[in-house]
C-alpha cells in the first residue's frame, strides 16, 4: 500500500454530493500550471495555490488565477524560505491570516523570493476560512476529500519515477520523505488508464 502524509482540505461548507466530476478538477486546475517548479522550492506555493484555486471553480464556477508569487515573497512564517522549500500548511496559516490571497495579475510569479509588496497584495481575490488535515495514512478519508475539492498534499518526489513523471496517473513507490508539495485532483482511471 502507497503512503501519502501530511494532506491538506478546506472548509468552505457541505458540498451536495460526494462525487465531482474529474472535468472539473481539470479544468480548474490544468489550464493555468504550466509555468510548473523548475523553480526550485516553489512547490509549496504551487500546490496550495492550485487547491485555492480549483475549490473556487467548484464553488463559483470561475478560474481565478491566484498569485505563487505573494506566497514565495510573504508567507516566511513556519519554515517558509522563500523558492527554498517551505510547508504549505504556513502558506494555508498566510492565506487565512492575511484573510485571502490576491491574483497572478496583480502579483505576477517571478521564480525567486523578492522582498514582501505590501500594496500587491492588498486586492484579495479567494480567502480561506480554515482547513483541515486529512489523517494521515487514511486512503478513505483522503478519497472522500479529493471527492469534493482538490487536495494539497506532501510526497516523496526524490526518488526516479518522480524525477521522470511526466503526466497520467502516478503508480511509482512512495516513501515517508516529505520533499515535494502536489495537488491531487482526482483519483481512478478512464478508459485511456488516465
Amino acid at each position: 500500500m502507497s503512503s501519502i502524509h501530511v494532506l491538506l482540505y478546506f472548509t468552505f461548507g457541505t458540498l451536495a454530493s460526494l462525487v465531482i466530476s474529474r472535468a472539473i478538477h481539470e479544468t480548474a486546475i490544468a489550464e493555468k500550471h504550466e509555468q510548473w517548479m523548475a523553480d526550485y522550492g516553489c512547490c509549496r506555493a504551487f500546490s496550495a495555490v492550485a487547491a485555492i484555486e480549483g475549490i473556487v471553480k467548484i464553488k463559483t464556477d470561475e478560474l481565478i488565477s491566484l498569485s505563487e508569487q505573494q506566497l514565495v515573497d510573504c508567507s516566511t512564517n513556519g519554515g517558509n524560505q522563500g523558492c527554498y522549500g517551505g510547508w504549505m500548511i504556513s502558506a494555508f496559516d498566510y492565506i487565512t491570516q492575511n484573510q485571502g490571497i490576491t491574483t497572478e495579475e496583480s502579483y505576477p510569479y517571478e521564480a525567486m523570493q523578492e522582498t514582501c509588496d505590501l500594496e500587491k497584495q492588498m486586492t484579495k481575490a479567494a480567502t480561506i476560512s480554515d482547513y483541515q488535515m486529512v489523517p494521515k495514512n487514511d486512503e478513505e478519508a483522503l478519497l472522500k476529500a479529493v471527492a469534493n475539492q482538490p487536495v494539497s498534499v506532501s510526497r516523496d518526489g526524490s526518488g526516479q519515477n518522480s524525477k521522470f513523471y511526466n503526466g497520467g496517473v502516478f503508480t511509482g513507490e512512495c516513501s515517508s520523505r516529505l520533499t515535494h508539495a502536489v495537488t491531487i485532483v482526482g483519483y481512478g482511471t478512464d478508459e485511456e488508464g488516465l
